[in-house]
């Protein structure tokens, strides 16, 4: 299994980025993937999972202003990134797992069995 993250870049405070994870050996059809953050000194952060009939996730710093979503048919998942703040600036990546997570479960890094490089997104002030 592999999870390539791509669409990182500069981008000014209130701007958008779209990012997507390419998954290769890894059907989205089932199963649950997600994006975690993580910026220069801080521990890391999860974003937001979309998992299968279950409802898409998101951390409270995000919501409302991010939106993840994905395409089955080319096995890739997006994170559409909106309203952009400098706190924003971390290097985002995606993690997988065949498990469809619960709610109290997609935040933590070890529920995931898969984790892709990570690519990085800077919100200049």
């Amino acid at each position: 299994v592999q999870l390539q993250a791509s669409g990182g870049g500069l981008v000014q405070t209130g701007g958008s980025l779209r990012l997507s994870c390419a998954a290769s050996g890894f059907t989205l059809d089932y199963g649950s993937i997600a994006w975690f953050r993580q910026a220069p000194g801080k521990e890391r952060e999860a974003v937001s999972c979309i998992r299968t009939s279950r409802p898409t996730v998101y951390a409270d710093a995000v919501k409302g202003r991010f939106t993840m979503s994905r395409d089955n048919a080319k096995s890739t998942v997006y994170l559409q990134m909106n309203s952009l703040k400098p706190e924003d600036t971390a290097v985002y990546y995606c993690a997988a797992t065949r498990r469809n997570l619960i709610q109290s479960s997609w935040p933590f890094i070890t529920n995931y069995d898969y984790r892709g490089q990570g690519t990085l997104v800077t919100v200049s002030s």
